[in-house]
């Protein structure tokens, strides 16, 4: 649906987006991530027609957003950062404005705004002065008229900030919703956000894009070597020598605990191991008691934080991958 080649764009001489190239399928969402400064809000501007490309080529549907940007941008449902609201309307008022400004046959108008309205929960705030409205409706409101001319994309930056927590749910929730029918580029600093909306995951640092793979893909491409934390009662002295010759089992540290008699190992893997049923099996057949056993896996903020070190040069996304 969405197609980005080799994407740059300067600010005089300053390249905020470095030769970036990704694609976005129908009715996929997008986590699309990266620290402040990285290039996020210019990539989607220039996908939303708002910037030009000095490099590079972004098709929508198969059109050019640069040759043909009416059209592409009449695809486009957008919600910037900070939502160009008029604060002086009312709900209503302000999306028949947005009706009008994107054309919307007088007709069908009633029924699109009806929509919107009970998609995004709007129903009891129509006849409110926008100036009045809570962080979390001015959000509704913002995704409403984002979506008011029932646009194939929706380009959604930072959809959730400023929002209470169950204002978060909301919105993920509504999100999960659009994207069945919707192809969605959603950027955010909640990484537990992206873990539970998106389908995909891009990562950018100071300009160029340094992954790109499901959230899963991504854990398992950088987690390591695993680590399982394991907890056993009766165990005798030897029983790290008895882990040690389970299959996938790399090395074994026993660690110091203060319960009487129960013993605490740290077990390392093999990256494509999992040998998690025969720690299991082994502690019935030896008859020690089973307290607890966990398998560490390196989480979406770990590794967004291992990539956007700024301390650090952007590694190109070809050796991330490697």
């Amino acid at each position: 649906m969405i197609h980005i080649e080799h994407l740059k764009k300067y600010y005089g001489n300053f390249p905020a987006v470095d030769d970036i190239s990704f694609d976005v399928a129908r009715g996929e969402i997008l986590g699309f991530l990266g620290p402040n400064g990285a290039g996020k809000t210019t990539t989607m501007k220039v996908i939303t027609g708002f910037y030009p490309p000095n490099e590079g080529r972004i098709t929508i549907d198969g059109r050019d957003v640069t040759e043909e940007s009416l059209k592409t941008r009449a695809m486009i449902g957008y919600l910037p950062e900070n939502t160009p609201l008029y604060h002086d309307l009312t709900v209503y008022e302000y999306l028949k404005h947005i009706a009008d400004v994107r054309q919307i046959p007088n007709g069908e108008q009633k029924h699109r705004i009806r929509t919107m309205v009970e998609v995004t929960g709007l129903q009891h705030r129509l006849g409110q002065p926008i100036s009045k409205l809570s962080k979390g409706f001015r959000q509704r409101v913002g995704l409403a008229q984002a979506m008011l001319h029932d646009p194939k994309v929706l380009v959604l930056d930072e959809p959730t900030i400023g929002l209470d927590p169950n204002q978060i749910v909301e919105i993920r929730d509504l999100i999960r919703k659009l994207g069945e029918e919707k192809t969605v580029i959603l950027s955010t600093h909640i990484l537990p956000e992206v873990q539970a909306t998106c389908d995909r995951v891009v990562i950018i640092h100071q300009g160029k894009l340094v992954a790109d793979g499901t959230p899963e893909q991504l854990q398992h491409r950088f987690q390591g070597r695993p680590v399982i934390t394991l907890q056993v009662h009766g165990a005798p002295d030897d029983a790290g020598e008895k882990l040690l010759a389970i299959a996938g089992v790399e090395t074994v540290d026993r660690e110091q605990n203060s319960e009487a008699n129960v013993k605490q190992f740290q077990i390392a893997t093999g990256t494509t191991s999992d040998p998690r049923s025969d720690i299991f099996r082994l502690c019935v057949q030896q008859g020690w008691t089973l307290l607890g056993m966990t398998r560490r896996v390196e989480s979406l903020e770990s590794i967004f934080r291992q990539l956007t070190r700024r301390d650090e040069p952007a590694v190109p996304v070809e050796e991330v991958a490697a």
